[in-house]
């Protein structure tokens, strides 16, 4: 339940995903076993971690039980989740709508669709340079921004109007489902692996990183979503001007 210091934990696994495969390229040391670890790793950290606290994101939107004056934030998950766990484990009556209790195992779709995209990220002779269908990370990134601004928007006497127009079933749910078949999309996504730190050879990757520098200092949480979903377009951009020069130069 603690979902406020799980995207603690997601953005240092973040940073470790990112250099452990910049120190072995820089090393030398890149190998089959050194593969398949990271993507073991990964079905952890960017595939099980942010379905289970997606799941009690999902927990919160169809509890209609307010927090009470007083009552802090982990207090408050907690007695949801204990409320949802007697409602679906020991089909205790409470004030769960029967018809949506189940509802927020759809968060699974996260780790199910992870494992997939890791499994084929590890045979797809095509992502040597690239990547084919959004990362794992930049997904699980995305999603830390729903038990961030949650946690740290909680109010003694309630939540603000926004959560409440945003923490839906209706909105959550289809978000969900979109990220997750991102994942395993035929899009090309420009990598953030630098080989070296030539200006010439990553100047989409340090215009891309500059903006997510700004975007963090003027916004915040809010910046996380911004800056997956720019991730995305930067990508399309990008696709299409390699798609507009080789038409030029066939």
């Amino acid at each position: 339940g603690r979902v406020d210091l799980a995207p603690i934990f997601i953005f240092g696994g973040a940073f470790f995903d990112f250099f452990d495969g910049f120190l072995a390229r820089k090393m030398n040391k890149m190998g089959e076993l050194g593969k398949q670890l990271d993507s073991l790793a990964d079905m952890v950290t960017f595939g099980v971690a942010p379905g289970i606290f997606m799941l009690v994101i999902l927990i919160f939107t169809i509890s209609p039980i307010k927090p009470t004056e007083g009552e802090t934030f982990i207090s408050h998950i907690d007695f949801l989740l204990n409320n949802w766990k007697n409602a679906v484990f020991y089909d205790i009556p409470n004030s769960l709508n029967n018809n949506l209790k189940y509802l927020p195992f759809s968060a699974l779709f996260i780790p199910f669709l992870s494992m997939f995209r890791l499994a084929k990220f590890n045979i797809d002779t095509r992502q040597s340079e690239s990547f084919i269908g959004l990362n794992t990370p930049a997904n699980t990134i995305f999603f830390t921004t729903f038990p961030l601004f949650l946690s740290l928007n909680f109010e003694k006497t309630g939540y603000s109007k926004l959560i409440d127009y945003l923490y839906t079933p209706q909105i959550i749910v289809p978000i969900i489902g979109l990220m997750s078949l991102m994942l395993i999309a035929e899009i090309p996504m420009f990598s953030l692996k630098f080989k070296n730190f030539k200006w010439q050879e990553n100047k989409l990757r340090y215009l891309f990183l500059i903006i997510c520098l700004l975007l963090i200092l003027f916004l915040l949480v809010l910046s996380i979503p911004i800056i997956v979903i720019l991730y995305v377009i930067l990508s399309l951009i990008e696709n299409k001007s390699k798609q507009i020069k080789n038409e030029i130069q066939s």
